[in-house]
């Protein structure tokens, strides 16, 4: 079955119907599109993006200029899957959304809480005061591109770094399948521990590691500590980190 793009315009109309509240000026709710990721128990933080209809089933998501990450709790939110059961991870072909390309499946907050834990999910979410009232899944069509870049990163918490390169600063998130390569003998060793014996000739670590020995190497570092990343920066995604010796 062929699918349908609307128009920019009629994109537009729908994304501002759905973002109307249901109540009345007193019940009033803001909805905002966006990667949500995990922020602490029965927390999510999101950096509102732009939204319009890609297909019938998918949206595209944008950068909003000076747009500032909310954190938002979801212990109370209505939470609906674009698969067909809660517990799936990937749709395996079957996608349930509504006719405004929303994710249908009724779930639990806690079907959320597994949802983040294997990663970014994109969204629409509606909020008061701080708190999710609503959350559906979406489908995004496209991700953005990967890409490297060099700077130094610090720890925010157990899965989100702050990564920055000249005057440009990123917060980013990441999970098992981010990928850490050492210049140390261990996984667990401090950064920079002892002689750089898996360094390539670049200063690059090749050790490859994993993302809680990131974890526990940052915790342990007092200060920002110089990388090269691979990133995905619309999804505010860390991909890989390579440990840099010296300043090479």
């Amino acid at each position: 079955m062929r699918l349908l793009v609307p128009s920019a315009t009629a994109a537009a109309l729908a994304l501002g119907a759905l973002a109307a509240p249901f109540g009345g000026p007193a019940d009033a709710a803001t909805a905002v599109y966006g990667f949500a990721w995990a922020d602490g128990q029965g927390h999510l933080r999101i950096v509102p993006k732009s939204a319009t209809r890609a297909t019938r089933q998918s949206f595209t998501l944008k950068a909003r200029a000076k747009a500032k990450e909310l954190r938002l709790g979801y212990a109370g939110a209505a939470y609906r899957r674009v698969t067909t059961a809660c517990d799936l991870k990937e749709t395996e072909g079957r996608v349930a959304v509504d006719a405004n390309g929303l994710g249908r499946t009724t779930c639990e907050p806690a079907d959320l809480t597994d949802t983040l834990a294997r990663g970014p999910v994109p969204v629409r979410a509606e909020y008061r005061h701080g708190e999710a009232t609503r959350i559906n899944e979406i489908l995004v069509g496209d991700w953005g591109s990967p890409r490297t870049a060099r700077g130094t990163i610090k720890r925010v918490n157990d899965t989100t770094v702050l990564f920055q390169s000249g005057s440009t600063k990123i917060k980013l998130g990441y999970t098992y399948t981010t990928a850490f390569y050492r210049t140390t003998a261990g996984c667990g060793d401090g950064w920079l521990a002892g002689r750089p014996v898996n360094a390539d000739r670049n200063g690059l670590g090749r050790k490859q590691c994993g993302w809680t020995d990131l974890t526990k190497a940052l915790k342990a570092a007092r200060h920002p500590v110089l990388v090269k990343v691979d990133l995905t920066p619309g999804v505010g995604a860390l991909n890989e980190v390579w440990e840099v010796y010296g300043d090479a």
